[in-house]
């Protein structure tokens, strides 16, 4: 497969929920792509989705959470972001900014840039806020994935345990 498609690939993995960069980084460097330029076209796919989550992911999932087939997942969807964006604002107080860019830096499954936008959008945080404390969050989380994609924390973990 050419390069290009690997690039094209990362760049809609990073869009995908719960996978994100946290995904799309390790897959390349496994296929040897340029870290800078994987870095780059991973936080604009991650980010992409951002300002349609913010302004109409609440009032889908409100709309769907009735419906016979789709309600189940559609209320699972709603509580999550709820429950996250409540859990949120009770650790941070008045430093929400702060938290929610730890929440969406920390690579970990369910803290990405998709719950944590929803989380914004319920808390009704302003938007520019939001997306900055989501873009400042992706960037802390593509630094983390890029490290140990590369093996930083294996080598650090090696050198330091001799």
């Amino acid at each position: 497969m050419n390069k290009l498609w690997h690039y094209v690939a990362i760049f809609f993995i990073s869009m995908v929920p719960l996978i994100e960069l946290r995904g799309a980084i390790p897959y390349a460097v496994g296929w040897d792509l340029n870290l800078v330029w994987t870095y780059i076209i991973c936080i604009v796919g991650n980010m992409l989705p951002v300002p349609v989550i913010f302004f109409f992911a609440r009032k889908v999932l409100v709309w769907g959470s009735d419906k016979k087939y789709i309600g189940k997942f559609f209320r699972f969807c709603l509580e999550k972001g709820e429950k996250g964006g409540k859990k949120l604002q009770a650790k941070a107080g008045r430093g929400l900014f702060v938290a929610l860019m730890l929440f969406v830096g920390i690579p970990l499954p369910g803290t990405g840039a998709w719950t944590g936008t929803l989380a914004a959008s319920m808390l009704d945080m302003d938007f520019k806020s939001a997306c900055l404390a989501v873009i400042l969050g992706v960037v802390i989380a593509g630094i983390i994935m890029g490290l140990a994609s590369a093996g930083v924390f294996g080598a650090l973990g090696a050198l330091f345990a001799a």
